[in-house]
């Protein structure tokens, strides 16, 4: 289920509506995605829904007959900048080892972040624009619809922050359980670390993940669109 996280952790969140604009506020989607793993079925649920005015509830989970790993991520939408900023993240593994939780709370009147792992609590400072590890997701559909053919996020994680870096590789036609998409390929690299994600985004359909593959020490993982909802509307078929 480590390799199962970091299969699926990268990008799940890229699904906006159709004829979508840079302008426009996040819209609701709930995707299912399949893989197996070391003989395993599992099923990813991605989900944005909306909870006030310009405020946002990210979910991924994913299930196994083994355990099952939660994510969730609050988030304000800033529609002048249009950007988005974490207000609280939690994240709880279990079944699969030792049971871990964590939760991630922003204050950004303060510039700070408090966190909680396991118990243990302690603040950091952070700057503006520091993103969770699901928000910037949401933040990744509006650099997307604005021509950003390379992308970089910090990234508040286990008490420091990291970086995300992505880029565009090129435009690929891939057969779905859907049917057949335009995607673009994008892919997230790791200084000093042997894992490769790549990423097919349907690129007709403003940016749906459609694919999602990592590549690590000769091993290949790889998960499937299964179903998807984009603003309440079933896609039956591209």
């Amino acid at each position: 289920m480590s390799s199962l996280r970091a299969i699926v952790l990268f990008c799940l969140g890229v699904s906006i509506p159709y004829f979508a604009s840079a302008t426009t506020a996040p819209k609701t989607f709930d995707n299912q995605y399949k893989a197996k793993l070391y003989g395993f079925n599992i099923t990813v649920t991605n989900r944005l829904t909306q909870t006030a005015d310009n405020q946002y509830h990210l979910l991924f989970k994913a299930e196994s007959m083994i355990g099952s790993i939660t994510e969730q991520s609050k988030m304000q939408w800033n529609p002048a900048q249009h950007t988005v900023s974490p207000l609280h993240y939690s994240y709880a593994r279990r079944g699969v080892g030792k049971d871990r939780t964590a939760e991630l709370s922003f204050d950004w009147n303060k510039k700070s972040v408090t966190n909680n792992v396991q118990k243990i609590s302690w603040q950091m400072d952070i700057a503006q624009k520091v993103q969770d590890k699901l928000s910037y997701q949401i933040q990744m559909q509006q650099d997307l619809l604005n021509g950003s053919k390379s992308f970089s996020y910090q990234i508040a994680d286990g008490g420091r922050l990291k970086e995300y870096k992505f880029i565009v590789e090129c435009e690929e036609i891939l057969d779905t359980p859907l049917g057949k998409v335009n995607t673009i390929k994008v892919k997230r690299s790791r200084e000093n670390d042997e894992r490769v994600t790549y990423a097919w985004l349907a690129k007709d359909w403003n940016y749906l993940l459609v694919r999602l593959q990592q590549e690590e020490k000769g091993d290949v993982y790889t998960i499937y669109i299964h179903k998807a909802t984009l603003d309440g509307k079933s896609i039956e078929k591209f």
